[in-house]
This record gives structure tokens, C-alpha cells and sequence, in this order.
């Protein structure tokens, strides 16, 4: 199994117990004890999903609009998912781009004493190519990229070298297991950008983070929404190990699993809406499925369409990892009888 984010309120109703965001040896428990090998630290500009006040990227923004008196109060003013920043040249210059790169590896570091015997760490970093568009605004980097792309690159250059210095860190603690880099590329019907756009800008920096991951021995995971057929190859090409969550709105993993199955790990696809409202027979019987006919000759994990989030509903959440635990073992049957 493979998840994530998986929300507080359903470790701590998993529990019986509280458990917060910041409660490391909490959220290993809850982990080690639901099936999973492995716990999620964030360790990135951003958390998962939204672009948060608590984010490294906000907090360098909103500071030196302190330091400088204007009107960090105003969160229209810094905010990513409210504005943007980098229009022009002169833009990226006085960006901050110093205070932005203080990735703090705290919690990751200390993930080491809460980790039961035989789990690793997953450092959850990432965002390259959305983190440039927002700090551009999606109109103006679209513009961007055709009528300046030096200026457009120069951004994707400066976002990846602060992911590589913390990637530096991270490949120094022992106890992490893999990479998993989160970055949206797709929209429902296909590529954001055009895919030789992405083999121009963005796929060579992930190639480089691959290729220092499986040089430590470390898988390299990656997570994108949308309907990513154009650039299947092109990610198994740059080393990706697995790809989660072969978003379920618009792509079949059951054709994936044929065409690409035997190169690359496959994780997800149980829809986030089948978990809100769903029945667990339902959940039950699309498990049964996928496992059936994706887990055969190994590589697919099975996970939700994005995550668990809060409204999930709980017992199909708990129908979801008790069938792959009861049937995700191999050899498997045929009929999962």
C-alpha cells in the first residue's frame, strides 16, 4: 500500500487517540499499524495540495514585505494561491530567493527516533513546475514561455537548485527510503504545457534528482494528477520508479498496467469520490480489481485517487487497506476467492 496524505482526523479515529500534524511518533504509529512500511515527511517549499501561511515560500514572502513596510497583513499580498510575483526580469531579481531556500529538514531528521524496526522515511519534495507558474501567474508564464523562455527557465533553474540543496540533506539520513516528488503536470485532458516544453524545462531536473536518489540506492517516487498518457514515457525515461495516483477521472490503469506495467510501479486509482460516498462493497469490489489485474508480476500498490482526506468516509477507508492486506499477497489468486 501507498499513501501520501492521509488525514489526521482518520489516524486518530484509527488510533483512539489525538494525533496532531506535527506528531511524528503518532503518525508512524498510525502507519506501522494500518499496513504501511513507511512514513511521508514533507520536506519541500510547500505542503502537498495547497500552498499553506506555514510554508517556507510564504514566510520568506510575507518577511520581507515586513522588512520592507509594505502590507504583509494582507494576505492577498502574499499568498501564492492569491497572487503572483515574477512578471518580468527585474522580478526575478529582487525575489528573495535567499530566505525561500531554508528548507527545514527538522522533521525528517528527527523521523529517525520515531520510526519502528524494518520502516524508512519518505522525503516528500517536489513542485518544480507548479511552484514556477504560480510564482508567475499561469497567464504569464504561458505567455512567458514563448515570448521570453529565457526568463522562464531561468525561474525553473532557481526553484531546482533550492529542491537540490535540500535533496543534498536528505540523501545524507540513512533512514530515508525514497524521494517522492510531488508536481502536478496535467489537467483532465492532458498535458498543462506541451510535453517538449516539459523535456526542455522541467524533466531534466527530475532526471538529475532521480539519478542522485538510485545513485544512494533510493527509489524515486513521483505524484500527478490528470491525464498523463503523452508523458508516460517520458517519466519512466527520466528514471521515475513509481507513479501514483493514475488519477482515476481520466486515465484506465488497467491499459497503463499493459503498456507500461513491466518498467514502472503503479500506485492509487480508488477514486477520492469512491471513498466519500461509495459503499464498502463497492471499495471492496474495485480492490478486488485492482489487484487482480494490476499487482500480477508485481509492481502496483494499491492507494486512493489523491489521498484520504477528512471526508473520506471511514469505513471505506478501512474496507480499502483490510482487502489489500487480505488479498495483496502473493501468489495472487486468480479470483481472490
Amino acid at each position: 500500500m501507498f499513501e501520501g496524505t492521509i488525514h489526521e482526523d482518520i489516524m486518530s479515529r484509527f488510533l483512539g487517540r489525538r494525533i496532531a500534524e506535527d506528531d511524528l511518533a503518532g503518525r508512524a504509529e498510525f502507519m506501522a499499524k494500518a499496513g504501511y512500511d513507511f512514513l511521508p515527511v514533507v520536506v519541500s517549499m510547500v505542503n502537498p495540495g495547497k500552498i499553506s501561511r506555514d510554508a517556507v515560500i510564504s514566510k520568506a514572502i510575507r518577511q520581507v514585505m515586513l522588512k520592507n513596510g509594505q502590507g504583509a497583513d494582507d494576505e492577498r499580498a502574499w499568498n501564492l494561491e492569491l497572487t503572483s510575483f515574477i512578471h518580468e526580469r527585474a522580478d526575478l531579481d529582487r525575489f528573495p530567493w535567499e530566505a525561500a531556500s531554508r528548507i527545514d529538514v527538522d522533521a525528517l531528521r528527527k523521523a529517525r527516533e520515531a520510526l519502528p524496526e524494518g520502516m524508512k522515511a519518505v522525503a516528500v519534495s517536489g513542485k518544480i513546475f507548479t511552484l514556477t507558474w504560480m510564482l508567475m501567474g499561469f497567464n504569464n508564464f504561458s505567455l512567458k514561455l514563448i515570448m521570453d523562455e529565457s526568463l522562464v527557465s531561468d525561474v525553473f533553474e532557481k526553484v531546482a537548485d533550492i529542491q537540490f540543496r535540500a535533496l543534498d540533506m536528505i540523501l545524507d539520513m540513512d533512514h530515508v527510503g525514497a524521494v517522492w516528488a510531488i508536481d502536478d503536470l496535467a489537467f483532465g485532458t492532458g498535458a498543462m504545457i506541451s510535453p517538449q516544453a516539459f523535456r526542455d524545462h522541467i524533466f531534466p531536473h527530475y532526471r538529475k534528482m532521480a539519478e542522485m536518489c538510485h545513485r544512494r540506492g533510493l527509489f524515486f517516487a513521483f505524484h500527478s494528477d490528470g491525464k498523463l498518457d503523452e508523458l508516460l514515457e517520458d517519466l519512466i525515461d527520466l528514471g521515475v520508479d513509481l507513479l501514483h495516483p493514475i488519477d482515476p477521472g481520466c486515465m484506465d490503469i488497467f491499459e497503463v498496467k499493459k503498456q507500461v506495467g513491466d518498467r514502472i510501479c503503479l500506485a492509487g486509482n480508488v477514486s477520492n469520490e469512491m471513498l466519500r460516498s461509495g459503499t464498502p462493497a463497492q471499495v471492496e469490489a474495485y480492490v478486488k480489481e485492482l489487484i487482480q489485474r494490476c499487482a500480477p508480476g508485481g509492481g502496483y500498490c494499491v492507494a486512493a485517487g489523491n489521498s484520504v482526506p477528512d471526508w473520506s468516509d471511514f469505513e471505506n477507508y478501512m474496507t480499502l487497506r483490510e482487502t489489500a492486506l487480505t488479498y495483496g499477497r502473493y501468489p495472487i489468486s486468480p479470483g481472490l476467492d
